[in-house]
């Protein structure tokens, strides 16, 4: 059983994986690591670990601890995940791992210095509906693929709330920007050659808060908005000659609309509805990572991904403060 150790008791590690971690098949929470010791301990105690640690050094010079899950803010990702390479601790790590995409190179080759494996936290390509989508889009249902369209948006103007302090690596495209990017990287196999964006920052935290993007791939366009002061909605359509995509609940499957894709024919006359209920797209994640961790052969998202992931991001800032096209 993989041993999993977790820095913090950030909110999306109570909710999402610590969960996951105590139900997959092929892990154990083993310890958790918080500042304050009674936090850890209480969350410990609350998912059934048996080990706490009142600093994250800690936990990683524990011998009880294969692999670490980092969902620190964003601005200390790096950092930490270089400290818990240096420990020899596999590594999942929050998205998005880096604020740049120059600060990812070091760390492929800390990794491959101490033969670990470390990842990027991105769930929703574990889950069985993107692979979905991107079978279809690879078998011609739905034609030459010319244009896919998302959004992604919440509200939120909580001053404390990390997404909001842009010292911490708050803003909307480094918290939900990088989605709609990464799977369509995914879906289609391919990588934007140039981007345009319009940028909004919130006059108070800096961050900002409302993007429309638009991202040349060459062979066909994504266009998409984001935003963390807008009603909450998520969706993306990926539109062909022959037909389109449509994934309903793409990012927080089960919460936003039910795990379902629609394909739908030329004429809209006809509509396939593919379902996957039941499915745990961050046990799928934790999963994997540990049988990759332990040798096996599971396809996950590596750091080199991840470089070209940021990338795209950071032309998209780029973008928001020039009129016309940013070369990724």
């Amino acid at each position: 059983m993989f041993r999993w150790g977790v820095l913090s008791t950030a909110k999306i590690g109570r909710e999402h994986l610590l969960p996951a971690m105590v139900e997959a098949e092929n892990g154990v929470l083993s310890a958790i690591a918080s500042r304050d010791l009674s936090k850890a301990r209480a969350l410990a105690d609350r998912f059934g670990a048996p080990h706490a640690f009142g600093s994250y050094d800690e936990l990683l010079a524990s011998r009880d601890v294969d692999g670490v899950y980092i969902p620190l803010p964003t601005a200390q990702h790096v950092e930490w995940t270089a400290k818990a390479i240096e420990a020899g601790k596999h590594v999942l790590v929050e998205k998005p791992l880096a604020l740049d995409a120059r600060d990812i190179p070091p760390l492929i080759k800390l990794r491959d210095a101490k033969n670990v494996l470390v990842c990027e936290a991105f769930m929703v390509v574990y889950h069985p509906q993107w692979i979905k989508v991107r079978e279809l889009i690879a078998s011609g249902a739905i034609g030459r693929l010319r244009h896919v369209q998302g959004a992604f948006s919440y509200y939120n103007v909580d001053p404390k709330n990390m997404r909001n302090q842009l010292d911490l690596g708050g803003g909307a495209l480094p918290d939900i920007g990088v989605y709609p990017t990464v799977s369509t990287r995914f879906s289609t196999g391919k990588e934007p050659l140039r981007v345009q964006a319009t940028i909004e920052r919130d006059k108070t935290f800096g961050t900002d808060i409302y993007s429309s993007i638009r991202a040349d791939f060459g062979e066909f366009e994504l266009s998409f908005y984001l935003s963390t002061q807008m009603a909450a909605r998520q969706v993306m359509v990926f539109h062909g000659e022959k037909g389109f995509i449509e994934v309903l609940s793409p990012f927080n499957a089960g919460i936003y609309d039910h795990h379902r894709i629609e394909l739908h024919n030329e004429n809209h006359s006809e509509a396939q509805v593919f379902r996957f209920p039941g499915m745990q797209q961050y046990r799928l994640e934790v999963e994997a990572f540990a049988r990759a961790a332990q040798g096996g052969t599971d396809r996950v998202f590596t750091l080199e991904e991840s470089v070209l992931n940021q990338k795209v991001i950071d032309a998209i800032f780029r973008a928001g403060e020039k009129e016309g096209w940013e070369t990724v």
